[in-house]
């Protein structure tokens, strides 16, 4: 079922075309993997599905059809957005009390686990980890159950423990509350392990929308990263 259409969106800064002409269809239920060089656009583009960013032209249809009120999403962008002078537990409550959700110490407790850091719930923030820190803007993310995530770079600056742990949460939340998402990434090998769709975006156009299998299938005897460079050098 399409949960949302990205239809025509362009995006000038300066007179600099960041976007141009990008179209697709998200599908619930899919984790779509979002490539590109730096400067192709994934951060704007991230950014205008979540309604952080005003396109120049274009728009984001929802399907408003299946989705009486409005399609929520989560986001997680850049650096998590939380207190740090507040545990893990206190951080989600504030963010439900700020989005007027009633979430129940257990519903709380739930995100925690979903996430990984249920051990570490009521620890404060500011000593977590790089990557805990990652994980409870997940969580954070998750309040108010979206429908959509968007992550930009979740893995970045992290180390193989923390990569495996940011994988972990991501795939138990897909696993256990179906949740569509799209990642930006330009680690491939790693955004495999994790996506059911790939789109390339190069140039600020979309120049390849398709499943993981036919990706890596089109790979034959090449690296999944030498692949990739050859698809957006020849555009």
């Amino acid at each position: 079922m399409e949960l949302v259409k990205v239809n025509g969106i362009g995006k000038v800064y300066r007179k600099k075309t960041v976007l141009h002409d990008v179209n697709f269809a998200i599908e619930q239920g899919e984790i779509y993997g979002l490539v590109g060089n730096n400067g192709a656009g994934k951060t704007t583009l991230l950014r205008i599905i979540g309604n952080m960013l005003r396109p120049t032209s274009g728009k984001i249809v929802l399907n408003k059809e299946q989705f009486k009120s409005k399609v929520r999403i989560g986001v997680l962008i850049e650096r998590p957005a939380y207190y740090f002078d507040m545990s893990a537990y206190e951080n989600i409550k504030a963010k439900a009390l700020a989005l007027g959700v009633r979430y129940a110490p257990q519903d709380i407790n739930d995100l925690l686990e979903l996430v990984g850091l249920h051990d570490v719930g009521k620890k404060n923030a500011a000593a977590f980890s790089t990557g805990m820190k990652q994980r409870l803007g997940i969580a954070l993310a998750m309040v108010g159950e979206p429908d959509l995530l968007l992550f930009d770079e979740p893995i970045n600056g992290l180390d193989p423990q923390g990569i495996l742990e940011i994988r972990n949460a991501l795939l138990k939340i897909h696993a256990e509350r179906n949740v569509t998402m799209i990642i930006s990434s330009h680690i491939l090998d790693e955004l495999a392990k994790t996506a059911t769709r790939f789109l390339v975006l190069n140039k600020g156009r979309i120049i390849k929308d398709c499943t993981k299998e036919q990706f890596v299938s089109e790979c034959g005897d090449m690296e999944i990263d030498e692949y990739y460079l050859q698809l957006v050098s020849a555009d």
